[in-house]
């Protein structure tokens, strides 16, 4: 009876992990659903991202995103990061990745860099008129694993 529980409790502590582990995947894998149009400002063409129904209804939503702190030279700020799902070498800065593969988050409380795979969880917005800003910006956000 006693191992019964036991195994029971270890399944749903396994289950609950696993859950929240597809949270931040499926974060960043609704992120990708998005596509871009050619706008204008003063310098010239640019790309404006075009949100799928699925990341507007993300909109304003508390959302768990994990990946790597994009380390610029001379800017890390300990309230306000660049996190990436991808490693720093196919990230959108340095590799491979899409824009849609990055997010600005603005920590409540500041911490240190690490080049191990962190995870935040804020309030996402969503960003379409603003080019100096990333399109996904996670605020009031908070560090859950370093």
């Amino acid at each position: 009876m006693v191992l019964k529980r036991i195994v029971f409790v270890f399944g749903f502590v396994l289950l609950s992990n696993w859950a929240i582990s597809q949270t931040s995947q499926n974060v960043w894998r609704d992120l990708s659903d998005v596509t871009y149009k050619i706008g204008q400002d003063e310098f010239g063409e640019l790309y404006i991202p075009v949100f799928s129904q699925k990341i507007k209804s993300l909109e304003g939503k508390v959302v768990e995103a994990d990946g790597f702190i994009i380390p610029f030279e001379g800017m890390f700020k300990p309230e306000h990061i660049i996190l990436s799902s991808l490693p720093l070498a196919e990230c959108f800065f340095c590799g491979s990745g899409g824009p849609e593969t990055v997010m600005e988050v603005m920590l409540k409380n500041p911490i240190k860099y690490t080049s191990k795979r962190v995870k935040v969880r804020g309030k996402l917005t969503l960003n379409d008129k603003d080019p100096e800003k990333l399109m996904y910006i996670l605020k009031d956000a908070e560090l859950l694993t370093n």
